[in-house]
């Protein structure tokens, strides 16, 4: 069953001092469509490198596909033309957070397109195979987010190899 909390804070900003993520990764990214390949692989990676299983990397590098290139066709209408969007990667026990912030207030809209178009399904798959999903605003835009159990603990999952590790790239 996928929860879905639109109007909840996103995860990613609910960290304080004393409550924080044990791993963080991100990347910036032109607000260019060309660069979906790019968060594909990164949050794939980022999830392998973290000891994740192969499938959740999969899930989760086709869930970042879908809400990045939301954020890039969508989320960027009235953005300036200069704006970059910002992927990040969390993990805080079983869960792995992807959150994909953009420059655009609006809110994510939810299509139920006809059977023969081929495009305004990207949030109905993320509903359907995320663990939670949702978007919050911040005073530049907002941010759209899903969780997956990515190390759930009966499983038996080794987890993160270290909890001081941040992740980087441009």
């Amino acid at each position: 069953m996928t929860r879905t909390m639109e109007t909840c804070a996103t995860p990613e900003y609910e960290y304080g001092p004393e409550c924080h993520p044990a791993l963080l990764a991100q990347k910036w990214i032109p607000h260019e469509r060309a660069r979906v390949g790019s968060v594909r692989r990164f949050v794939r990676d980022t999830a392998l490198d973290w000891r994740a299983a192969a499938e959740v990397a999969d899930i989760a590098e086709l869930l970042a596909s879908e809400v990045v290139t939301n954020a890039l066709v969508h989320g960027g209408r009235d953005a300036p033309a200069a704006s970059s969007v910002r992927v990040s990667v969390t993990r805080d026990g079983e869960l792995m957070t992807v959150a994909v912030r953009d420059r655009c207030p609006l809110p994510p809209h939810r299509r139920e397109p006809g059977s023969l178009e081929s495009s305004g399904r990207g949030l109905a798959i993320v509903a359907a195979l995320a663990y939670a999903w949702g978007w919050a605003p911040h005073h530049l835009g907002k941010s759209v987010w899903f969780q997956l159990v990515a190390w759930p603990a009966e499983a038996g999952f080794p987890g993160a190899p270290d909890a001081s590790t941040v992740r980087c790239t441009e």
